[in-house]
């Protein structure tokens, strides 16, 4: 029996989306934390949001890389792999997740609100 892949590339791909899944879930958390002094109630829909997202991202993760072991294993290393709407979804998502906190920023700026106390 050969390796279809001997460098493991399935293995490494799905331990780099679990990290970005994992960077997701602290990411929130740390929003849950930090934001309610700004947004009040909404930091908490949004950070849960994020944590949503990041079990979403997990779950989908998983059958991403149990399908293309499996269809290494049976079809070999010509197989054609599943395309890219993971990819597409977690970029739609981190665009959205950057515009939502540009506007935060702006609308920060604007009103002169500041997270963090200035030394007089």
């Amino acid at each position: 029996m050969t390796l279809f892949d001997p460098g493991l590339q399935p293995e490494r791909t799905a331990l780099a989306w679990r990290r970005t899944a994992l960077a997701l879930f602290v990411g929130s958390l740390v929003a849950m934390r930090i934001l309610p002094e700004v947004l009040g109630a909404w930091a908490v829909v949004l950070g849960l949001a994020g944590v949503i997202a990041a079990g979403g991202l997990l779950w989908a993760v998983h059958r991403r890389y149990r399908t293309h072991h499996r269809m290494l294993l049976e079809e070999g290393d010509r197989t054609t792999l599943a395309g890219g709407r993971l990819i597409a979804a977690t970029t739609l998502f981190c665009v959205l997740a950057a515009a939502l906190t540009l506007v935060l920023v702006v609308v920060m700026a604007i009103t002169g609100f500041s997270l963090v106390p200035l030394a007089r």
